[in-house]
């Protein structure tokens, strides 16, 4: 039985323990001078034995993702409610990210760490979790993290690392984004800012998903933030907005688009297998 721990906005942590993390989160975000009085606030978490790679949402689930399993979560109590678990011969590797559409989870998937790298994307029934399909992407750009759709297209990244699952040649300035139509043609490319690339470390993005503000979110590898990012038409290299702090340390995300606002970011802590969802408070 997975345990469940509840905790919405303050309660079950002490005045003192919520003003300490206010605080360092507020010289934190001084420090770097990118994100001014604005922060991600947690508004609730509980443990998942899948919350290991990324998360979904939907108006009623949470979908926590394992490199070959998902649980689904009642989004108000936390409960598992339904697991998927990939056979022991079966042919998935690395599930990561997941966005849920129209009753269908959307998993990013790649064979890390082996080389060359291949990538799909990997299609699950939402309520039953029943694998249905996949899309195969034919010489991907690198390693597939996340999917995610947004402006009536597909988005997917494509990752590089400088250390393991890496490839010898390029570093992780090589991860790129691109954006597909409906049916899955390329249409653009876009590379990732220094000013991000720096805060990934040996790694790569993880996460990414689309606020309802039209900027990309992304995550990294380990570091317990979220970047803000804009778009530019045409290709090129993204626009870094803001980075905010966040409690979590990288890995897959999703916006919760399915409800009315505030709109609440779910991630995953990979250390303690919790969800966490968070509210960004602008000032």
């Amino acid at each position: 039985m997975i345990g469940v721990k509840r905790r919405w906005d303050g309660f079950g942590r002490s005045c003192w323990e919520w003003t300490l993390w206010l605080l360092l989160a507020l010289v934190a975000g001084r420090s770097v001078g990118l994100w001014g009085e604005s922060a991600f606030v947690e508004r609730q978490r509980f443990r998942s034995s899948d919350a290991h790679q990324g998360v979904g949402v939907d108006g009623r689930r949470v979908y926590a993702v394992g490199s070959r399993s998902i649980t689904a979560h009642d989004k108000w109590t936390g409960q598992p409610v339904a697991r998927w678990k990939a056979p022991p011969l079966g042919p998935w590797i690395h599930l990561d990210s997941a966005v849920v559409l129209e009753g269908k989870i959307y998993c990013a998937h790649s064979n890390y760490p082996f080389l060359p790298m291949t990538g799909s994307v990997e299609v699950f029934d939402a309520a039953s979790l029943k694998w249905l399909s996949r899309h195969t992407f034919v010489d991907p750009p690198g390693s597939c993290t996340w999917v995610d759709w947004a402006n009536g297209h597909w988005w997917a990244c494509f990752a590089h690392y400088n250390g393991p699952g890496g490839e010898p040649d390029k570093d992780h300035s090589w991860t790129t984004l691109v954006q597909f139509s409906p049916d899955w043609q390329e249409l653009k490319r876009w590379r990732f800012p220094k000013a991000v690339l720096s805060r990934f470390g040996d790694f790569s993005c993880s996460g990414g998903s689309f606020g309802a503000d039209g900027l990309l979110y992304c995550t990294g590898h380990d570091e317990a933030e979220v970047y803000a990012m804009r778009i530019p038409e045409g290709g090129g290299e993204l626009e870094f907005v803001s980075v905010f702090p966040l409690t979590c340390f990288g890995q897959g995300i999703a916006w919760d688009r399915s409800g009315n606002p505030p709109f609440l970011l779910y991630s995953i802590k990979r250390a303690t297998k919790e969800v966490i969802a968070s509210a960004l408070r602008r000032e």
